[in-house]
């Protein structure tokens, strides 16, 4: 499921769940296949624009794993990372079937080879208090990576796809934001057409060095 650049910048979470939640005018802070991380205050949470399905209406998108506490920017930036290995997760051929739960919704991560469901980000960000530490964000982002391909890798013949699967391995870096880590998968783009023997990596660590 590919979701065009900019999805969810034009496809907000609906203002009446944002308004009850205290979210209004909220900061995107970086899209990959039509899932983010967005931010307000020491606010954080996932956004999710659902699969389309043509026997029910859109339901828009969707807001999971809210956490009204982040410490620093170190837990922000494990968000940011977490939004771009699901949305590299969903480009590669894994499906996200999101469960409302209240306001905000669950993520099911599913691999379409096994019908089964992989990985589970919660509606809810856990508690400090929570046994064994809940599923925090760097825990589900370790999870996440260590999943096996779903298929075949995407299809980086299409310079749109290839974009997003840019940003997506930009944003492994901690250190980058997601500003940055699109001007980075702009040049590496730039580079990977120019020169059809780079795959991913190679164009973003070329894009790297030539900055």
């Amino acid at each position: 499921m590919s979701f065009a650049p900019g999805h969810l910048a034009s496809h907000p979470v609906p203002s009446g769940i944002v308004g009850a939640l205290g979210l209004s005018g909220y900061q995107l802070l970086a899209e990959v296949g039509g899932v983010g991380a967005g931010r307000l205050g020491p606010q954080a949470f996932l956004l999710v624009a659902p699969d389309p399905d043509p026997n029910l209406p859109d339901a828009g998108t969707q807001l999971s794993l809210h956490h009204q506490r982040v410490r620093d920017d170190a837990e922000m930036a494990s968000f940011t990372q977490l939004a771009a290995q699901i949305g590299y997760l969903r480009l590669s051929g894994y499906r996200l079937a999101l469960e409302r739960s209240g306001l905000r919704s669950k993520i099911n991560v599913v691999n379409p080879a096994t019908g089964g469901i992989a990985v589970t980000i919660p509606d809810k960000y856990p508690g400090r208090l929570s046994f064994g530490g809940g599923d925090t964000a760097p825990r589900l982002l370790a999870s996440l990576r260590a999943l096996p391909p779903a298929g075949p890798p995407p299809d980086t013949t299409n310079p749109e796809l290839l974009r997003q699967v840019l940003v997506a391995l930009a944003l492994r870096d901690e250190s980058i934001g997601g500003a940055e880590a699109v001007e980075l998968a702009d040049r590496a783009l730039e580079l990977a057409r120019g020169d059809h023997a780079l795959d991913p990596p190679a164009a973003l660590e070329a894009a790297r060095q030539g900055s």
